[in-house]
């Protein structure tokens, strides 16, 4: 029989998940001083006068260099399980992995061939 009772830590739990950052925010946002001047209404409040347009466009690289990471960073984390149960799943669980990894290697190759991986 399901019993409803077994579950009440779970929604105890998120009710007050759920209720402990509303209230943050509303505190915050009761307590908070209210002041809007030019100098909070400019670009930077670090005490320098803005110089420019805020809009400033990166080049692709910073993104092309970020992504590589993040494929890279990606991968480790989900060989990190294989590697831990490697005796127990046997060779073709490694043969898996291998391709796993060979298909970012062998993308990294051709960004590198393309020069889509040159800082300059």
């Amino acid at each position: 029989m399901f019993l409803l009772h077994e579950y009440d830590i779970f929604w105890t739990f998120l009710i007050i998940s759920s209720v402990i950052p509303i209230l943050a925010f509303l505190i915050s946002g009761v307590l908070a001083p209210i002041s809007e001047g030019p100098e909070k209404l400019s670009s930077y409040e670090s005490g320098i006068e803005p110089m420019g347009d805020a809009w400033v466009q990166f080049r692709i690289r910073y993104y092309m260099f970020a992504l590589v990471f993040v494929v890279f960073d990606i991968e480790t984390v989900f060989l990190y399980p294989w590697a831990m149960s490697f005796d127990v799943l046997g060779v073709s669980v490694f043969i898996e992995a291998f391709i796993f990894v060979l298909i970012p290697i062998v993308g990294s190759v051709y960004a590198w061939r393309k020069g889509a991986l040159e800082w300059s």
